[in-house]
């Protein structure tokens, strides 16, 4: 039986890894029935807090309490019987099951070792109507998109009917009005009682549904305050223990007869329709769209990555006519996936591992690696993209998430392209480490590099991108430039298909 948790308290907590402080001496007071959030940059401890809070981790030292009781959890499943529920950022669904097996996962209603089949799925769609999700209760849960695999995780922990609920970027994956109807759930479960701990990169968000605001910086509490009085650019100092400045750099605009280094006309592919369009020498297109519109599609689609069905994609006036991956890396096409994690990274190999990867051949010779250059372009590229390591050899499991991604844009640019695809290139990042990446976007740029930048969060294309095409069912419905670059003129065609 799920016991009622009150008020939690986090008593001088500390906890290192290898040496090295992930959080030193931390004390907070989690309100019942408050939204509480955590913020910082990655590697502040912010998850380290959550997973002890949830049983994930044992503390060094210190303690938590529930309703002024000392409790110790060694397990999730300790955690629960106390009332304490994890939806993590790292998704983990069974991907053979269906959506309603993922949800109630452990918590099937069966009769005589056998599941309702039945009572599971009225089960399932009365959760799924009172949070406002939409989904078929037999759809296997691997054939699913990101966000729609992230919305089963919070089902499944909205299902245990917890009272204290830590989110760990719950809505990195979804769109804004997913993002909106999530937003929803969080306060109604608030005004019944139910306490959230959010952890999320989004200031915004945060502001929004805070009740009450703590901030970590390398491992130590610096603050914490009632939302009220807080704003983003207070969060942001108190996170880098320096000011910011604008979010987004300067835009440095190509100029007028920059030519067009990538030109894809009348492409058809799978979840793509007819796309025309052109980048220029040192511009950034954006590509703005709901999920599951075809914004990944088309970059799968322009770096061959998907079987192309008509039409035609060229660099500086020449047709790429391969029909793999290689023959785009090789005219000059990189493409910077959506998940770094599945699609990208070999998390358990090293830093100089994954980043050399894919241009082993340029520094080997009969099939022998020279050791020497790979480690000279190595450290040249790492200058480059600034990633705070331990050492090349360290793994990049061992790394923030904004390292992470720093580490898998340095890969696509050991290939030296001519047109560089970004597919959420901020995803999961703190706000430090994104205004790292669009410098480096933007001084990319300015070099004379053509970028596409795919994004779900609008503010985020709008604001690094010279121009943007939004997409609708596989379809390329407007293109904006100049002042014409709104959300609402975003946001119409997104959701009308009005150019």
């Amino acid at each position: 039986m799920t016991k009622q948790a009150g008020d939690l308290t986090v008593v001088g907590v500390s906890k290192s890894f290898g040496g090295v402080a992930a959080l030193t001496d931390v004390s907070i007071t989690v309100k019942q029935g408050e939204v509480h959030s955590l913020v910082g940059e990655n590697g502040a401890g912010k998850s380290t807090l959550g997973k002890i809070i949830s049983g994930l981790l044992l503390p060094d030292s210190g303690q938590i309490q529930i309703s002024g009781e000392s409790v110790s959890f060694r397990s999730p499943r300790e955690a629960l019987a106390h009332g304490i529920v994890t939806i993590a950022q790292e998704l983990a669904i069974v991907p053979g099951l269906t959506v309603a097996e993922n949800v109630l996962l452990g918590d099937e209603p069966k009769k005589v070792g056998f599941i309702k089949r039945k009572k599971l799925r009225k089960d399932f769609a009365a959760l799924a109507k009172r949070v406002g999700f939409e989904f078929e209760p037999d759809t296997v849960a691997g054939s699913l998109s990101v966000a729609e695999q992230q919305k089963i995780e919070i089902l499944r922990a909205l299902s245990r009917n917890a009272s204290i609920i830590i989110m760990d970027e719950p809505t990195a994956a979804l769109s804004r009005q997913e993002a909106e109807a999530l937003h929803k759930v969080i306060c109604d479960l608030s005004k019944a009682g139910t306490t959230v701990i959010l952890v999320s990169h989004f200031l915004s968000e945060v502001l929004e549904l805070s009740d009450t605001i703590s901030v970590l910086r390398d491992g130590h509490l610096v603050k914490t305050m009632p939302a009220a009085q807080s704003n983003q650019e207070e969060l942001i100092e108190l996170m880098l223990g320096r000011s910011l400045g604008a979010i987004y750099p300067t835009k440095i605009f190509p100029h007028y007869t920059a030519p067009t280094v990538l030109f894809v006309n009348n492409l058809c592919a799978g979840g793509v329709s007819n796309a025309w369009l052109s980048v220029r020498a040192g511009e950034i297109l954006g590509v703005a769209g709901l999920v599951g519109s075809g914004r990944s599609e088309l970059a799968r689609a322009i770096f061959k990555d998907s079987k192309i069905h008509s039409g035609s994609i060229e660099i500086n006036g020449v047709r790429i006519t391969g029909k793999n991956p290689l023959a785009a890396l090789q005219r000059g096409i990189s493409l910077l996936p959506e998940s770094r994690k599945e699609l990208g990274l070999l998390l358990e190999r090293s830093i100089k591992e994954n980043i050399t990867l894919s241009s082993l051949d340029r520094w080997s010779k009969f099939g022998i690696i020279s050791r020497r250059r790979e480690n000279q372009v190595v450290a040249k590229i790492l200058e480059k993209v600034l990633v705070k390591s331990a050492g090349v050899r360290q793994k990049v499991s061992h790394l923030s998430g904004g390292n992470q991604q720093k580490v898998l844009l340095a890969r696509t640019l050991m290939s030296s392209p001519r047109v560089l695809i970004v597919d959420e290139p901020t995803r999961g990042v703190d706000v430090g480490s994104k205004r790292a990446i669009y410098d480096l976007l933007t001084e990319l740029a300015a070099d004379g590099l053509a970028i596409i930048a795919i994004s779900s969060d609008l503010e985020e294309v709008l604001g690094i991108a010279h121009r943007v095409i939004v997409i609708r069912g596989g379809k390329i419905v407007s293109e904006l430039s100049g002042r014409a670059m709104t959300e609402h003129a975003v946001l119409e065609a997104a959701f009308t298909g009005t150019k």
